[in-house]
């Protein structure tokens, strides 16, 4: 038996969530009033009941009603009905533009600013997300990669940290990445776009690949960053954070970076208790600029 809350900041995909649930075999309600809840959960969680995997949507369209849900929750756990709490969120400039490319108002903004609206959001929900088992940061995520994520934790049932690492290699010369925690400079490596059967290469071919990772200090480097990542990693968990953005840079974002970005993806893909992506910035602005 599961039963799973889905809440989290409006325009961070707590809708896209509860269709993949539902997909995934999930009876969902969205919406349901908070008074409501507490009885639905007793329902649910009854011996004997066919469905054995419930998930409802809750979020400030519950409005001042929202106040009631941590009692309420209080009360379920003494009846022993046990929940688990997923908490989708993002950063509050993502969710400014998700709103304005979708042209919707925030539910709390009435006339006023989106970013206004969404600071209240924050103060509203925040007891949820202290109390979330799960916490999925979509900021950076696909559609594709959210379902992955979730498969992994409601179906797949494995362990989950509330971290999504993202590897992302870059081009200095078009700007460090604004949403870098960590940033590795790797215009010290010999570079491949000297070598006129390689320039028109990226770090995705085997050719550069073998070329950049055909010095030893490249081996080196590597070794010395993979330690230092899984050395930071748990003591990331610890502090709470849910979102890790590792930029790796050369010069044009094209050959090194992007067989490091790789390679340091390879490692640590292996790993299952966070999630983990690679993104190529600026593998193809060369190309496009020399057209």
């Amino acid at each position: 038996m599961r039963f799973v809350i889905v809440t989290g900041m409006s325009g961070a995909g707590k809708s896209t969530a509860l269709k993949m649930l539902e997909d995934a075999g999930y009876f969902c309600v969205d919406n349901l009033p908070i008074p409501l809840i507490g009885k639905f959960a007793e329902l649910a969680t009854k011996p004997g009941s066919e469905t054995q995997r419930f998930a409802l949507g809750v979020d400030i369209r519950s409005g001042e009603g929202l106040k009631e849900l941590e009692s309420v929750l209080e009360e379920m756990l003494v009846k022993n009905c046990k929940y688990e709490i997923l908490y989708l969120d993002a950063s509050s400039s993502v969710l400014v533009k998700r709103y304005k490319e979708t042209r919707r108002s925030h539910p709390l903004s009435g006339a006023g600013r989106v970013d206004k609206g969404i600071e209240k959001e924050r103060a509203m929900t925040a007891f949820l997300k202290e109390q979330a088992d799960y916490i999925i940061d979509t900021s950076t995520l696909l559609t594709r990669e959210l379902k992955a994520e979730l498969e992994k934790i409601f179906v797949n049932n494995q362990e989950y940290n509330n971290l999504f690492i993202t590897v992302l290699s870059f081009g200095f010369k078009y700007g460090i990445p604004n949403d870098a925690d960590l940033v590795f400079d790797v215009r010290f490596l010999p570079n491949p776009y000297y070598i006129e059967e390689l320039k028109p290469k990226t770090g995705n071919d085997k050719e550069i690949q073998d070329y950049v990772m055909g010095f030893d200090i490249a081996h080196e480097f590597m070794k010395k960053l993979v330690d230092m990542i899984n050395f930071l990693i748990p003591n990331y968990i610890i502090e709470g954070k849910n979102q890790l953005v590792i930029a790796i840079g050369c010069t044009g974002g094209k050959h090194r970076s992007v067989t490091l970005a790789n390679k340091l993806y390879e490692q640590l893909n292996k790993h299952e208790d966070y999630g983990v992506k690679v993104e190529h910035r600026d593998i193809h602005k060369d190309a496009l600029r020399n057209k």
